[in-house]
């Protein structure tokens, strides 16, 4: 299995630190589909989680962002789209026998559909927020996507297309309330 990888507290800047992101998130994913039993269910749940906490950072700070940029509604509203999509199948996901059929035929769907996602970010929204976004606000961006993500739910809820609208449909509320205290610091 690959070797858990943590994300270096150092990386310059948000566009760097979601990258470095996406490249655990594919090493997870794999290791889902190469294990079985209570392996795979470990490896579903963090995938699971990290998914969780990685879209709720690029949901706060980094698609406002990117909305700036000229071009960058469009680029949004697509990535925002295959997220609830995302939220959706992984909703179902979280419902299957890890080790029967439906679930790996659906797993491998899935990855597959968040490996496409992470490389449409890394083509189309990455490099509009370096061209249109000062590098000082790309690096206070790593450091607000990092305080999001630790109290970002754990798991996505497919009724809520927002990330504000998964921490009010459960226990998260005050957790949106802490985040929005932090973020106002800025």
């Amino acid at each position: 299995m690959t070797e858990t990888r943590h994300i270096t507290d150092d990386a310059s800047d948000v566009v760097v630190f979601l990258i470095d992101q996406h490249q655990q998130l594919k090493g997870l994913l794999a290791d889902v589909l190469q294990t079985s039993g209570e392996e795979r269910q470990r490896y579903f749940d963090q995938a699971r989680e990290m998914l969780a906490r990685h879209e709720t950072g690029e949901e706060m700070i980094v698609r406002p962002l990117t909305r700036k940029a000229p071009g960058g509604e469009e680029v949004a509203e697509a990535r925002m789209a295959e997220e609830n999509e995302a939220k959706e199948v992984l909703a179902k996901l979280e419902k299957m026998d890890v080790d029967s059929d439906e679930f790996v035929s659906t797993f491998t769907g899935f990855r597959q559909s968040v490996l496409d996602h992470a490389e449409a970010e890394e083509r189309d929204e990455f490099p509009l927020l370096r061209q249109n976004t000062d590098p000082d606000a790309l690096v206070k961006a790593r450091d607000r996507v990092k305080r999001a993500e630790k109290m970002a739910p754990t798991h996505p809820h497919p009724s809520a297309k927002t990330t504000t609208a998964n921490y009010v449909a459960g226990p998260f509320a005050a957790m949106l309330d802490r985040a929005r205290d932090a973020f106002s610091k800025d």
